[in-house]
């Protein structure tokens, strides 16, 4: 049983080191309670990729710092084909089941002008954008004052545990 990272920088402007961003997925995912077989993707994009998706999905035109796509609810049916029954002997049908998250998608560069108006490291802006990107496929949103409170306290305490314990290690 294993969550799985599936990270790629796309984007030339700000060099990502993906394997550091998947670690912190991982370990956010597992903090939230995800078990089992899970795939999330993590993608880093320039800005025309990234407002083409706001434009597509959203309505919303130009580029933004980070998108979540969440792909499923619920865990669909696992087994062998035609019959659907359990994957073997002892075991039900939902064990073994792969989720499929969703994804993440981050553009470096706008996260670098959120960075340098917030005065934090651009690492510090990619961690709460990863963090924030997973929360959202985690069902989270900020649409009511008191969810986007709720999100913001869960968002510090992920990368006080996470992230930023990590940092002073270096």
């Amino acid at each position: 049983m294993s969550i799985d990272v599936f990270a790629a920088d796309e984007q030339e402007d700000h060099p990502i080191v993906v394997a550091r961003w998947a670690e912190l997925t991982q370990k956010v995912l597992s903090a939230r309670g995800v078990k089992g077989e899970t795939e999330v993707s993590l993608l880093f994009v320039d800005e025309d990729a990234i407002a083409a998706l706001n434009e597509q999905f959203l309505g919303k035109s130009g580029p933004t710092d980070v998108l979540s796509f969440p792909i499923e609810d619920e865990p669909g049916p696992t087994g062998r084909s035609p019959d659907l029954g359990g994957s073997g002997p002892g075991t039900s049908p939902e064990e073994g089941a792969l989720t499929l998250l969703g994804d993440v998608v981050i553009c470096p560069a706008v996260a670098a002008r959120n960075a340098a108006e917030n005065e934090v490291t651009l690492d510090d802006e990619i961690a709460l954008l990863v963090v924030h990107g997973l929360l959202h496929l985690l069902g989270m949103d900020h649409k009511e004052d008191a969810e986007a409170e709720r999100m913001e306290a869960l968002e510090q305490e992920l990368l006080a545990r996470y992230y930023r314990t990590q940092v002073s290690k270096s």
